[in-house]
């Protein structure tokens, strides 16, 4: 009898030992296995750090990463004094606006002048930009684009090269801006350059990032560099994630050209391929 006691002991042994082996089994797949998430999250991979999971921030609506709002309605945003903008009627998260007037006060004592010539722009102002490109009543290095091409992915490619389409632009978030020029050019020689030296030095002290650095090996897709263009990484790192996780090329719609946005992959070409340092 104690025999047969004895092995009843150890067939329950085995059972439970087992039963933690596929359990633990089980739990590495579901942590290494991306259809497990669930809906409202998203495993970002990133090689220098654990995997991360982003979830949906019920806060931040769809309307608003998407620019489908009106800024100077809106309590979160402010109007850039005349002082710092070239042209009236800029507007920018309180959060960034703040950010802004210490670091050109600090750029001020450098004999360092910075002026916004572009901030907030919604679904709407971008979709004007847009479509006069499309269209060709804006010029792309002089020439239209309809003249540059025909075949309707590479057009929108084109475009894409310094212009967001609606819905999909950091621009409609209130915490990026230009400053000073449009053009990389002007940033190469002279005071242009003094000025961005001062910003590459010195932004990151004050939250600000380049979105859009060279396109590379460190930055292999997205936008072409704009020197002008910066970010401010408390407010827009959570909505890069965001915009990420919840939009989808699908949704990029509502403007003429808008059925190319799948054909160039708009989200993680674009609104993701942003520089690495504008992410962490």
């Amino acid at each position: 009898m104690k025999v047969f006691n004895s092995f009843l002991v150890l067939i329950a042994f085995a059972i439970l030992v087992s039963n933690c082996t596929t359990q633990n089994s089980k739990n590495v797949v579901d942590e290494n296995n991306n259809s497990n998430i669930t809906p409202n999250q998203q495993v970002w991979d990133d090689d220098s750090a654990p995997q991360k999971t982003i979830s949906v921030d019920t806060s931040v609506t769809l309307d608003y990463l998407m620019g489908k709002f009106e800024p100077k309605k809106d309590g979160r945003f402010v109007l850039v004094s005349a002082e710092y903008a070239d042209r009236a009627g800029l507007y920018l998260r309180k959060e960034t606006y703040d950010a802004f007037l210490k670091m050109t006060a600090a750029a001020k004592k450098d004999g360092i002048k910075l002026i916004i010539k572009s901030a907030t722009r919604n679904f709407q102002y971008q979709k004007g930009i847009w479509e006069r490109k499309w269209t060709g009543k804006t010029k792309i290095n002089g020439k239209d684009v309809n003249d540059i091409t025909r075949e309707v992915a590479d057009k929108a490619s084109i475009i894409l090269e310094y212009s967001s389409m609606p819905g999909s632009s950091r621009h409609h978030w209130g915490t990026d801006f230009d400053l000073n020029a449009f053009t990389n050019s002007y940033f190469e020689n002279g005071q242009g350059l003094k000025e961005y030296e001062w910003l590459v030095a010195n932004a990151s002290d004050f939250g600000f990032c380049q979105p859009y650095t060279p396109l590379g090996k460190e930055r292999p897709k997205g936008y072409q560099e704009e020197k002008w263009h910066w970010s401010f990484l408390p407010l827009s790192k959570t909505l890069t994630e965001q915009a990420g996780l919840r939009i989808t090329d699908k949704m990029i719609k509502g403007f003429e050209g808008d059925y190319t946005a799948q054909a160039v992959n708009v989200v993680d070409n674009y609104i993701l391929g942003v520089n690495a340092n504008c992410l962490h």
